[in-house]
């Protein structure tokens, strides 16, 4: 199997399962990963996922050693495969998280800043290398990349693709938070379960939100903030948030609450 999950609690945890070839994604990699994140996203137990790669390396981007040059119908539908991935990162209202140790290259940056939070190695490097074997870039590298770290710095990244240190990254926002080596599995599992005790529909709405306010008029953006933040008020998470500030406790979002995914 080229991706392995594993449940822990109300945590998903997907690992890339190629480390021979450095996580490499190949066809077979690129459909059983989007089916193991959207089975995570239909599983009501889970709550968040955790992205990460099996062995030294996070991914090292798109395996050439399976490239060739094709039919433009026949690359069109290699292509999609990989956006469909992205997708479903984006379409869960579930946070994902990438745990990145060692190289993010190609694909591999990619698919960590399509993810709503990324924990790295402080020895990480990321780069979008694309262009070294004469493509421009997928997988949502023309969304997430500027979202993160801005339209000029993702020009650079994609036009000249040499490799950015993890304390770069962190200081650009492409990463979130830093780890030791060989730790940032652990503090992504630990975000990951502080993610999964907080309201559900709350991150979902919040998801949502960023992922389409950027292309709305500001005006609209004030009609969908007020028509999410209308219907969370009839929410069981909303209720249980108020209860517990009224009784002076921490309050119990997800499955203790009563509140499906």
């Amino acid at each position: 199997m080229t991706v392995v999950t594993r449940d822990d609690g109300a945590v998903r945890t997907i690992t890339l399962n190629r480390p021979a070839r450095r996580n490499a994604i190949d066809i077979p990699l690129r459909v059983e990963l989007a089916e193991a994140l959207e089975a995570a996203d239909s599983a009501p137990a889970i709550r968040a996922i955790v992205l990460t790669g099996a062995g030294s390396v996070f991914c090292s981007g798109g395996d050439i050693s399976t490239m060739e040059v094709m039919e433009l119908q026949e690359a069109a539908e290699r292509a999609q495969l990989a956006q469909r991935v992205i997708r479903a990162i984006w379409a869960t209202p579930k946070p994902v998280i990438a745990a990145v140790e060692g190289a993010a290259f190609g694909a591999g940056t990619a698919l960590a800043a399509a993810c709503d939070r990324v924990v790295a190695a402080r020895d990480a490097r990321f780069a979008a290398t694309f262009t070294n074997v004469g493509l421009a870039g997928d997988m949502g590298a023309y969304v997430s990349l500027p979202r993160r770290v801005g339209l000029a710095r993702a020009r650079q990244m994609l036009m000249m693709p040499e490799p950015i240190s993890a304390a770069t990254a962190y200081e650009w926002c492409l990463v979130d938070a830093l780890a030791d080596a060989g730790e940032v599995l652990e503090l992504a599992m630990d975000d990951a379960t502080r993610f999964a005790t907080r309201p559900a529909q709350a991150l979902g709405v919040i998801k949502t939100l960023l992922a389409v306010a950027p292309s709305l008029s500001p005006f609209d953006v004030l009609d969908r903030e007020a028509d999410y933040q209308a219907s969370l008020f009839g929410s069981e998470d909303f209720a249980e948030g108020v209860a517990a500030f009224r009784e002076r406790r921490s309050p119990r979002f997800g499955p203790r609450a009563g509140v499906e995914s």
